[in-house]
Order: C-alpha cells, then sequence, then structure tokens
C-alpha cells in the first residue's frame, strides 16, 4: 500500500469552494478530489510516478 504524507495547504477561499462543490459532485472527499486533480494533472504532463513494485516489500 501506497503511503501517504500530511500536510498544510494554503488555498483560495473562492478556490476551495469550488472544488469542494466538485467533489461533492463526484461523491469524492475534497482530499479525495485534490488527489485525483493532481493525478490527472501529473498524467497530463507525463510526470506520474513510476509504480513501486510492492512484491519486493513482502
Amino acid at each position: 500500500m501506497t503511503k501517504k504524507k500530511a500536510f498544510a495547504l494554503r488555498i483560495d477561499e473562492d478556490m476551495l469552494k469550488a472544488i469542494e462543490k466538485w467533489a461533492a459532485d463526484e461523491f469524492r472527499s475534497t482530499n479525495g478530489q485534490l488527489e485525483w486533480i493532481l493525478n490527472e494533472s501529473l498524467k497530463k504532463a507525463k510526470r506520474s510516478p513510476k509504480k513501486r513494485n510492492t512484491d519486493e516489500n513482502n
């Protein structure tokens, strides 16, 4: 399983409200929506992180 790291994010209030609405429309949490947005942006920019081989860790 992928480790997740918490960090503080400062974001414009109106932008956060728009993301919260979008998340609700997609039946996601705000955090889940932000992760999805970031993943889509990384894919589009061809900068997605390489997949780890989980078999080596077991």
